[in-house]
C-alpha cells in the first residue's frame, strides 16, 4: 500500500472527511427528528395522519437512496431553485433514513405499556404532551440497538453525496484516483476514514445501551 497517496493529497482526504462528518451529523439530526414525527404519525387517532405516515415510510423505503438525493439534486432545479449537492444529498440522506427510524421509533411506541398512555391522559396531557414527555423517552430507550445501526448506515449511505458532487469522501477519492492511476490504495484510505467514525459510533451505542440497562 502507497501512502504517498495519503500524505500528498492528505488536503483533499481531509476536506472530504469533514464534509462527509458535516453531512452525516446533519442528516442524522433531520432524520431522526423527522423520523420521531413520521413515527407519531403512524400511530396517531387522525386517520389523515396516520395515512401519510404510513404512506411516507412505504413510498420511501421502498425506493433506492440514490433517487431520493435524485428527486432533491433535480427537482428544486426544475423548479428555478438549484440546490448544490452537498445540500440535496444530505436532504435525501435525511429523508430516505428518517423512514427506517420512524419504523424503529413506531417498534418502540408500542412496546411500551398502554398504561403509560392512559396514565398521562388521565393527569391531564394531552396526546402531544403525553408522546413527547412520557412515551417517546421510553421507546427511544427501546430501540438504541436498531437506531444505533441506522445511524452507522447513515455514515455509510453518506457516500452516495459523490453522484451528485457533494464534495465528500468518496467524491475526493475519485479525483485521487483519476489523477495517480492507483485506485486499490486510495479507496483502502477512504475506507480507513469510513471506519474512524463508525468503529467508536459503533462502540459508543453499545456503552450507551448497557448503561441504560444497568439504569432502568
Amino acid at each position: 500500500m502507497d501512502f504517498s497517496i495519503l500524505t500528498d493529497h492528505f488536503g483533499s482526504y481531509m476536506e472530504g472527511f469533514y464534509n462527509t462528518i458535516l453531512s452525516s451529523l446533519l442528516a442524522l439530526c433531520g432524520s431522526f427528528l423527522l423520523g420521531a414525527l413520521i413515527a407519531i404519525f403512524r400511530i396517531t387517532p387522525v386517520k389523515g395522519l396516520r395515512w401519510f405516515g404510513t404512506g411516507y415510510v412505504e413510498f420511501i423505503r421502498n425506493i433506492p437512496l440514490l433517487l431520493v438525493v435524485y428527486i432533491f439534486f433535480y427537482g428544486p432545479s426544475a423548479l428555478g431553485f438549484p440546490l448544490d449537492g452537498f445540500i440535496a444529498g444530505t436532504i435525501g440522506l435525511s429523508v430516505y433514513t428518517s423512514a427506517f427510524i420512524a419504523e424503529a421509533i413506531r417498534a418502540g411506541i408500542m412496546a411500551v405499556p398502554k398504561g403509560q398512555t392512559e396514565a398521562a391522559r388521565s393527569s391531564g396531557l394531552n396526546y402531544a404532551q403525553t408522546m413527547v414527555h412520557i412515551i417517546l423517552p421510553q421507546a427511544i430507550k427501546l430501540v438504541i440497538p436498531p437506531l444505533g445501526n441506522q445511524f452507522i448506515n447513515l455514515i455509510k449511505n453518506s457516500s452516495v453525496l459523490t453522484l451528485v458532487a457533494g464534495l465528500d469522501l468518496m467524491y475526493f477519492a475519485d479525483g485521487i484516483s483519476t489523477e495517480t492511476y492507483r485506485t486499490f490504495d486510495t479507496y483502502i484510505f477512504v475506507a480507513m476514514f469510513y471506519l474512524v467514525l463508525t468503529l467508536p459510533l459503533s462502540y459508543a451505542m453499545r456503552v450507551w445501551e448497557r448503561r441504560l440497562q444497568r439504569k432502568y
